[in-house]
């Protein structure tokens, strides 16, 4: 098992962090890690979604099924490659209101058989999970400023 993380404070509610992180049609506006997606934030749905790692810019589709979906609360879903316990990873975007703004906090948990040798693809991961979390906190400020 591995876990990365990445957090932000972001000087809007939570509703509105909501908002850009699950209009998934406008990620290619902003996102430069989850550089496309489609679909909707429900639990049972299937999502659509292209990431681009750093260092190297290959892109990456997966479809992950969304397991928790509460709004301007949390946002978690599950992805595999393949069948279960080959390589599965649990994410999940928290938001807490905090200080007149919402602390994120977007995490994934990597387990199965495959993430002994994987260890470049979460590295790369944990980076863009940084640039993820500064975009967003731009973006929904950008917004909230307009």
């Amino acid at each position: 098992m591995r876990r990365i993380a990445s957090e932000v404070q972001i000087s809007a509610g939570p509703q509105e962090v909501w908002a850009v992180l699950t209009d998934f049609e406008r990620f290619h506006e902003w996102n430069p890690f989850l550089v496309r997606a489609a679909g909707r934030a429900e639990p049972g749905q299937r999502l659509m979604l292209c990431f681009r790692l750093p260092k190297g810019g290959r892109e990456m589709v997966f479809k992950p099924t969304v397991l928790t979906s509460e709004p301007g609360r949390l946002l978690r879903w599950r992805g595999r490659l393949g069948v279960p316990g080959v390589f599965d990873g649990l994410h999940s975007f928290e938001l807490t209101a905090n200080e007149g703004g919402t602390h994120v906090l977007q995490s994934e948990t990597f387990t199965g058989a495959l993430v002994p040798v994987t260890g470049s693809v979460i590295r790369q991961s944990q980076a863009g999970f940084g640039m993820l979390t500064d975009a967003l906190k731009g973006r929904v400020e950008e917004r909230a400023a307009n």
